[in-house]
């Protein structure tokens, strides 16, 4: 399989992987941590959708991993200064580098194990960069190979940006699935 990463523009592709399978469903759509939680907890059903698609207007939300023109996974990238981990108290602030943050990455069932989350993390990266980012921070699990519910595996594991070259920059308060995040960076200056 070729996985190929390009930025996320397309509504029904982004809406095959983190969209609901039904409509009215309450799902993430990779909002909470990309906008304010009053406004996180007010979008109800389609509404988010919705809001989905008016933000796709602006701009790509992440990248998106394609087997051909199948899209089989999802990465969430941004200035951190445009997340809600701008202000986040568990997670700490390295110092003022302007990072981007990569904070969601979804493979969709019977593509998992292929390597999607290793061309996802590349793609962020590279996304990022050519945006001038100067650091990429990612918020994983640090699971020390313990198994992780699939469902709440969303953030990362630290074992797979230690892959990609990025190396712990502070531990977190925050906790997710039981394990502890930490803060992981790639310098990209």
């Amino acid at each position: 399989m070729t996985v190929e990463t390009r930025p996320a523009t397309d509504f029904d592709d982004v809406r095959a992987l983190v969209g609901p399978k039904r409509p009215d469903a309450n799902v993430c759509w990779c909002l909470s941590y990309r906008i304010p939680s009053k406004l996180n907890n007010e979008l109800q059903g389609p509404a988010r959708g919705d809001y989905v698609a008016k933000l796709l207007e602006e701009g790509p939300l992440g990248v998106l991993a394609y087997d051909g023109d199948e899209p089989v996974g999802w990465a969430a990238v941004a200035p951190r200064a445009d997340t809600t981990f701008s202000r986040n108290r568990k997670i700490p602030h390295v110092d003022d580098l302007p990072v981007w943050s990569l904070w969601c990455i979804r493979v969709r069932p019977g593509h998992r194990g292929k390597g999607i989350t290793h061309a996802l993390i590349a793609g962020a990266v590279d996304y990022a960069r050519e945006r001038g980012a100067p650091a990429v921070e990612a918020y994983p699990l640090d699971n020390q190979g313990a198994k992780v519910d699939q469902t709440m595996a969303y953030a990362g594991l630290r074992k797979n940006f230690e892959a990609a070259g990025f190396t712990h920059a502070a531990d977190t308060t925050s906790r997710l699935s039981g394990f502890p995040r930490v803060v992981m960076r790639l310098d990209l200056r």
